[in-house]
Formats: C-alpha cells, sequence, structure tokens
C-alpha cells in the first residue's frame, strides 16, 4: 500500500497493520517516523486508515476460520474458489502451503500457487512441482492423511509454516480394542477448576461453545454432523471440574464412541484435553 497525503507536511501508510507517518519537507523528509505526530492524531485521513485497518484484521481472522473449517470438516472446496480469492493477500497467506488432495488420493502436496486459469501448483514428498486442475480439491483433516508424519518431516526440513493449524494439529485415534457397550469417554475427566464460570470462560476462550451444562464442538464427520460435549457442570454451580466426554447426533442422540468417525473422534478428544490441561493442579500431586 503506498504514502498516503495527510495534510501539507506529512503522509501516512500502513506499516504492518499500523499506521505510520512521514514528512514530506525538512531535514527527515521521506524518513518513516518513530511515532505519529500530534498533528495528525485526529486527522481524518488516519483515521479513515485505522478504521481500514481494523477491517482488515477482521477480514484476515474470517480467512482463518474459514479455511479452519474447510479442513476440519474435510470438505470439497472448488478450484475456481481458490483461485478467486488467491489474490488476496489475507486469502493467500492462509491457504499457502497447507496440504490438498486432488482428485485422488494420490495426488497430495502442499499448496504453493494458484492461476487464473483455475491450476493449482503444489509441492510433493520428492520436492517437485506438480501442477493439477481437479474441480475440487480438499484440505484434510491430520487424522486423515496416511502419510502425516512424512508431511510432517517434509515441512520441517524446507521450514514450512502453516497459518492454520493442519499438519501440526494435536490428533487422536480410537483404539481398536474400544468397549462397544461404553456410551462416555473419562479419560480427560476429573480435571478441577475454582469455579465453574473459570472452567466455562476456558472453554470459550479455546473457541468452544458453552450450552448448558456442557462445553461442545460441531464438526462434520464424513457425511453426517456430530456434536462432541463436555460435561463442565450446571451454570448455577460454583466449584467444577470436567466430566466425561460424548458424541450426540444432530437430534441430541447420544452416538456410541465405537459409531463416532475419526475426525470427530479426535476433535472431541482434543476439545477434552484442551480442557483438562487447565486444571488446578494440586501441589504435591503432579497430578
Amino acid at each position: 500500500m503506498g504514502w498516503l497525503a495527510a495534510g501539507d507536511a506529512y503522509e501516512i501508510a500502513l506499516v504492518e497493520g499500523r499506521v505510520a507517518a512521514r514528512a514530506t519537507s525538512g531535514r527527515s523528509a521521506g524518513r518513516q517516523l518513530k511515532s505519529l505526530p500530534k498533528a495528525l492524531k485526529d486527522h481524518p485521513e488516519v483515521e479513515r486508515l485505522r478504521r481500514f485497518a481494523e477491517w482488515l484484521e477482521r477480514h484476515a481472522a474470517a480467512c482463518v476460520a474459514q479455511v479452519d473449517t474447510w479442513m476440519v470438516s474435510s470438505l470439497p472446496v472448488p478450484t475456481e474458489l481458490i483461485a478467486r480469492v488467491w489474490p488476496d493477500e489475507a486469502w493467500r497467506s492462509v491457504l499457502r502451503d497447507l496440504v490438498v488432495v486432488g482428485d485422488n488420493a494420490d495426488e497430495v502436496g502442499f499448496l504453493r500457487d494458484a492461476t487464473e486459469a483455475g491450476e493449482l501448483r503444489m509441492v510433493d514428498l520428492d520436492g517437485e512441482t506438480v501442477r493439477l486442475s481437479p474441480q475440487t480439491v480438499s484440505l484434510p483433516h491430520p487424522v486423515l492423511l496416511p502419510d502425516l508424519e512424512d508431511l510432517r518431516e517434509f515441512a520441517a526440513e524446507v521450514g514450512i509454516a502453516q497459518r492454520v493449524e493442519q499438519l501440526h494439529r494435536a490428533t487422536w485415534r480410537r483404539p481398536a480394542d474400544l468397549d462397544a457397550r461404553v456410551t462416555a469417554v473419562s479419560e480427560f475427566a476429573g480435571g478441577r477448576f475454582p469455579t465453574r464460570s473459570a472452567l466455562a470462560a476456558r472453554a470459550t476462550s479455546l473457541g468452544y461453545r458453552v450450552s448448558g451444562a456442557r462445553a461442545v464442538c460441531r464438526v462434520r464427520d464424513g457425511q453426517r454432523t456430530v456434536e462432541a460435549a463436555v460435561w463442565i457442570g450446571e451454570p448455577w454451580d460454583y466449584e467444577a471440574s470436567t466430566g466425561p466426554l460424548s458424541w450426540h447426533d444432530p437430534d441430541g442422540r447420544t452416538l456410541r464412541p465405537t459409531d463416532v468417525g475419526p475426525v470427530a473422534w479426535s476433535e472431541g478428544m482434543r476439545m477434552a484435553a484442551a480442557l483438562y490441561a487447565g486444571r488446578v493442579i494440586e501441589e504435591g500431586t503432579g497430578a
């Protein structure tokens, strides 16, 4: 973004998300100033630029949230849509370097570029640039990536950093010997908190919704939507501790954990573990 005139003696621009100024005359002409001069504090152009910076910040956050939703749900994303938003830096910085899968499972790589014609350029595990033009691609949840460890190693070798937590997202796989009769998982139950409000606040700070006595996480798992829920206590309770983790269908019916898909299982366990990690650790117990 270029420099804009602000009065007769200064120009302003957004630099790393903040309004910066430089003088247009005198000994410091053309040099960026360390802080905004008093004369510009309430200048209309400065205020407009500040509002624009706030919009850019909200836009960037919305892009991250949308791509995270695509990834967690492993939804097919039209290649045309990726090509259309690619010129936008906010979108491009989020999409670039995500692992994408084309028409078949062998077409896996790190997204590096998208052309106006709808061609995607990816780098595969051999370090080769691959050009694909599928109608849609998926941004798989990491628990669905068979080569996850290889992808992690390759990303570390070449210094890939993802804006959306995909490769290094904490994942859990359902035990093969899980009892088919159980209706909930208690691995992360019993994490004590000083108050129920503190536990609820932790849930919301982690991005989870609090509904009644539960912290919930809604996940699209295959062709259906599943809601993972951790008991956190009734709103009128004072003391609280994390309860069992369970899964429910859109009508509220409890699903047996053995009937839950890999993404819903992993995301439910991720939520339960994150809530439990904020517990009060009693002195001398180490637990």
